[in-house]
């Protein structure tokens, strides 16, 4: 097959310009009940576990609206937004299903199965499907997919990505990536072994059954030596999927079109019905619902949902009811009490602290800038199995036994570190109002939220110097699975020194650490929640809200589909077209 030609940046065909111009209009203002385009019907919470509106037709341009984007280079984003964007122009081993209710479970990509492994996860071997091509027409071989995962390790040249390789391929950090390699004949990492064109194996340095999550994200898909330029890749990633990127331009957005070179019999997820897909960029959240309201747009890309001015239309329209899929995003709001920081280091204190919280408070500060569920489990709503949530009350009297086995009857000054953002800020000031119920007294620090979870509460150091007895955070994971969510957040073994650490409570429980052992041998989803039942017993985690969000869909959208990773409707089977 011929490789087409690729597209150049200045070269946006006019067809293009009037979409772009049509979708400007539309987040510019406009008539939000715009009759000129005529809505598809749906009931509310449709995409969820069925599909909006399913249609095969093919045809149109999908357009879609955005935020701020990280970068286009599958090894340098760790937005989802964006991981959800790259269906479109990447491909994996393998990948989430795009069948509803079931899109937080793997299937096959461009391997012919989810993975074999003889050994309970430390050895994991791949073969790849015959057929599948990047747009330049070249086959894909094992090769592209090992020198795409080589590219995470160039942290010196590439940063931004998400970093499990790292650890998982190479724990020691002796491989620094292609651009320095120095090994006889460029045979790069030695933890991946490719014997043909069409096989895989990668070693572990510890058994994870999580490994083919891993091997999901965008920064596990292929990538051709020789068109890899480097920082400079995002600007033209070569594709693996049905469409290419074409155009890229901050004030009209990003363009792709058909990937000719791209098989659809190679290809078992993606449908790729629209002719062109564009997205427009840098929209704050009223722009993008005003799209949405519009008709000028047919997904939000930002996994952030509607506003709430937006939510409140609901109501009083049922046709946008119709419209809206409600979820939990997988986002814990939680209020982690460090066991190094005196008085948390006496497990009673920290049960006064989780008596005294009263989670309708915390739903009611964030009434006005999002929904939210309350949860007392370290678990989210989104993973099947976990511990069942008694929604516990506020028990002042419980708080204050505990305060006066904890040596301090009549409660204790604290130090509570926030992030300096007016919702979060909320949710400190009602938990402040709470605590001071029996004595407990906090002051708040609010810190840069744009360094909060790095420099300020992600270094252990930082928490101990700064006396935070009390840390506020939002805590999610990029995969889908209980060990993921629960190893960085309560085993000791996970806390770092670096500004990465996640076990924001720094707790180092030796029951904890052997129930996350048993967890990872028992392999089965009870496991993780008695981790998550003994972690939550020392009182270092108090969980308060999961976060929710309200999808709009556009206009126009066919097949929507809710694709719970990444917190939109799935762009790899959306339509516009009707049939």
């Amino acid at each position: 097959m011929r490789p087409h030609p690729r597209r150049s940046r200045a070269a946006v065909p006019a067809l293009v310009l009037l979409v772009l111009a049509a979708l400007l209009a539309g987040c510019s203002g406009g008539d939000p009940a715009d009759t000129a385009v005529p809505t598809v019907g749906g009931t509310a919470d449709g995409g969820l576990d069925g599909v909006r509106s399913p249609s095969d037709a093919t045809g149109g341009t999908l357009r879609l609206v955005a935020g701020q984007l990280d970068s286009l280079d599958p090894q340098r984003s760790s937005l989802p937004a964006v991981w959800n964007l790259m269906r479109l122009y990447t491909r994996t081993l393998v990948t989430y299903s795009s069948t509803p209710g079931s899109t937080d479970q793997l299937v096959p990509d461009l391997a012919n199965d989810l993975g074999t492994t003889p050994d309970g996860g430390r050895t994991w071997t791949f073969t790849l499907r015959p057929g599948a091509t990047f747009e330049t027409g070249r086959p894909i071989t094992s090769r592209d997919v090992k020198y795409g995962i080589e590219r995470s390790f160039a942290v010196d040249v590439l940063s931004g990505g998400p970093n499990y390789v790292l650890d998982l391929l190479d724990p020691d950090s002796l491989y620094a990536g292609p651009y320095q390699d120095e090994s006889p004949d460029r045979l790069g990492l030695s933890t991946i072994a490719t014997p043909d064109d069409t096989t895989i194996t990668f070693t572990l340095s510890r058994a994870d059954p999580d490994f083919p999550f891993v091997l999901a994200l965008p920064s596990a898909s292929p990538v051709p030596a020789e068109n890899d330029t480097a920082a400079d890749y995002g600007a033209d990633p070569i594709s693996s999927g049905p469409y290419a990127i074409t155009s890229v331009d901050p004030e009209t957005g990003i363009v792709l079109d058909r990937n000719p070179a791209w098989a659809a019999d190679s290809d078992p997820v993606r449908t790729a019905l629209p002719d062109q897909v564009v997205v427009r960029t840098g929209l704050t959240g009223l722009d993008r619902d005003q799209a949405l309201l519009a008709g000028s747009a047919d997904a939000d890309l930002s996994g952030s949902g509607v506003q709430e001015a937006t939510v409140a239309r609901f109501g009083a329209d049922d046709g946008l009811a119709g419209r809206a899929d409600e979820l939990t995003t997988g986002t814990v709001r939680l209020l982690a009490l460090p066991t190094t920081v005196a008085p948390m280091d006496v497990p009673d204190c920290r049960a006064a602290v989780a008596a005294v919280v009263d989670r309708s408070g915390v739903q009611e500060a964030l009434a006005e800038t999002g929904d939210s569920v309350r949860s007392s489990v370290l678990w989210p709503r989104s993973l099947a199995g976990g511990p069942d949530d008694p929604d516990p009350a506020a028990d002042p009297d419980a708080a204050r036994q505990a305060l006066a086995a904890c040596g301090q009857p009549d409660g204790f000054p604290v130090t509570m570190a926030a992030p300096d953002v007016p919702s979060t800020l909320a949710v400190a000031q009602a938990l402040v109002d709470q605590f001071a119920a029996v004595g407990i007294v906090v002051t708040v620090v609010p810190l840069p939220a744009a360094t909060y979870y790095t420099a300020g509460i992600g270094s252990p150091a930082a928490i101990t110097t700064g006396g935070y007895g009390m840390v506020l955070a939002n805590y999610s994971r990029d995969l889908p699975t209980p060990a993921a969510f629960l190893v960085p957040l309560v085993d000791s073994r996970s806390i770092s020194d670096g500004a990465g650490n996640a076990n924001y409570a720094l707790l180092s429980d030796p029951g904890v650490d052997a129930a996350v052992d048993a967890a990872v041998g028992a392999g089965d989803v009870a496991a993780w929640a008695a981790v998550a039942d003994t972690a939550l017993a020392t009182h270092a985690f108090v969980p308060l809200v999961e976060n929710r969000v309200q999808l709009l869909a556009g206009q126009r959208l066919h097949n929507g589909v809710v694709m719970l990773p990444y917190n939109g409707y799935d762009v790899a089977t959306a339509g516009v077209a009707d049939g």
